[in-house]
């Protein structure tokens, strides 16, 4: 019987991988850096709908990528990114009928 354990590197930066490797929704290339709100928020609404690989609803899966974007980033996401994405947020909820 073997055991494995992972390294410390691996659990440290679990988000990393997780993004990395994650098969829940196919984003398209770059969309957390766009500057258009809207542009993001249709983006993620159509790589959940299409997803066949996701869990709850298209809104849960989109809101919960957005999310863990968001929160991943912490501290190092600036100001100004930090407001396009929660707008991204209400143009998500307004795009799926939750407001």
């Amino acid at each position: 019987m073997k055991i494995f354990v992972k390294a410390k590197s691996e659990t440290k930066n679990w988000s990393a991988y997780v993004t990395k490797h994650s098969f829940a929704l196919s984003l398209e290339e770059g969309i957390f850096i766009w500057d258009d709100p809207r542009k993001i928020a249709r983006s993620l609404k159509r790589s959940a709908e299409e997803s066949s690989r996701r869990k709850g609803t298209p809104f849960q899966s989109a809101m919960s990528m957005l999310n863990f974007y968001i929160n991943r980033a912490g501290k190092n996401l600036k100001p100004k990114r930090k407001r396009i994405l929660e707008q991204a947020k209400i143009e998500l909820r307004r795009l799926s009928n939750k407001l």
